[in-house]
């Protein structure tokens, strides 16, 4: 699926929740939306789980 097509799905989703839900509605939309894309992403083979645990050496610093 083209992701300007995913976008449009997830803006819509979040448009919805905002509207009937509420702001709170719109929230928590939002949140499991980036935990169910951070899973996929997992599940994918894209990211691994070092990738968010990493622990930064002192010259490994981006200046």
């Amino acid at each position: 699926m083209n992701m300007a097509v995913v976008g449009l799905a997830a803006g819509m989703a979040l448009g919805f929740a905002g509207y009937f839900g509420g702001f709170g509605a719109f929230l928590l939309v939002a949140a499991l939306g980036a935990i169910g894309f951070v899973v996929g992403r997992f599940a994918d083979g894209d990211l691994e789980p070092g990738d968010l645990f990493r622990v930064r050496e002192r010259g490994d610093r981006p200046r």
